[in-house]
């Protein structure tokens, strides 16, 4: 059941409406209370060449900053309002280094977090906001794409199933959203057509379908391009609109890596990708 969702408003142009549109298009869905984080950053400045930081400078920007995040809180409780949704909008203060884990630890209070991709070429700090979501809240997280218009469509949900942890987990937490899906398409990747790689769609397909979901079991061979994009290939063959996927990664000291298949799906995602680690 998902009944509190929280989303990070991403500050500045084009993602930022994307994502909070897309959040309050998911709470109405499911009747939630949202939950809109918008982060008031710490100004980041050069040190002039006298080795000091001229005040007018840092006023500047903090001004730039404080109303940027202005911006992005009265748009998106103005969209919620219209949605007739139940939102809060929040303003907190962070630094670049902190936001991930900051974010990572508020979402462990709400049954789904919805953060956008990062756009290329704009600072990396959205990405360490999704990576941070998936590894350190023990949530499902969305990750909606910056190119994103329409609102949550679930007509057509691809599912991708490898027979680990962390995808069984990524089932999991998506039920109440493949409940709502008009087709769900199990899609596995193997090297080889096999007969375990069968058994194991197969299975995951009949489980499925005791949930009363209408599945279809894909399996595509992995060729001479690599998983993620057999992945992106195949949602856009199949006109899915919405993927689930386990995330994948592992820790170096504190700090989460993610695994090649993950990290290229942030990078090159169509369509929202929920992901649960």
């Amino acid at each position: 059941m998902i009944k509190d969702i929280i989303v990070n408003l991403s500050v500045g142009e084009g993602t930022a409406n994307a994502v909070g549109d897309y959040a309050v298009s998911a709470a109405a869905a499911f009747d939630a209370h949202l939950a809109g984080i918008a982060f008031l950053y710490d100004p980041i400045v050069p040190v002039s060449g006298a080795g000091y930081i001229p005040a007018d400078v840092i006023e500047g920007q903090e001004r730039a900053n404080e109303a940027a995040t202005k911006a992005a809180i009265e748009r998106f409780a103005a969209t919620a309002k219209r949605a007739g949704v139940t939102a809060e909008p929040l303003t907190l203060s962070a630094s670049f280094a902190g936001v991930g884990d900051q974010f990572g630890r508020i979402a462990r209070r709400f049954d789904l977090s919805i953060v956008g991709q990062a756009e290329p070429g704009t600072s990396a700090v959205e990405e360490i906001i999704a990576e941070s979501a998936l590894f350190e809240s023990g949530r499902p997280v969305i990750v909606v794409p910056y190119i994103q218009k329409a609102p949550l469509k679930l007509d057509r949900v691809m599912l991708c199933w490898d027979g680990s942890r962390a995808a069984t987990r990524a089932i999991s937490d998506a039920m109440p959203l493949l409940e709502r899906a008009g087709r769900v398409e199990v899609v596995i990747v193997a090297n080889e057509r096999g007969k375990q790689d069968e058994i194991e769609g197969a299975d995951m397909g009949a489980h499925l379908a005791r949930h009363g979901l209408n599945v279809e079991v894909k399996r595509t061979v992995l060729g001479d391009i690599d998983v993620a994009d057999v992945i992106l290939s195949h949602a856009a063959d199949a006109g899915s609109d919405f993927i689930v996927m386990g995330g994948y990664g592992h820790s170096r000291l504190r700090e989460f890596v993610l695994g090649g298949v993950t990290r290229s799906i942030f990078r090159s995602m169509t369509v929202p990708v929920l992901m649960s680690h």
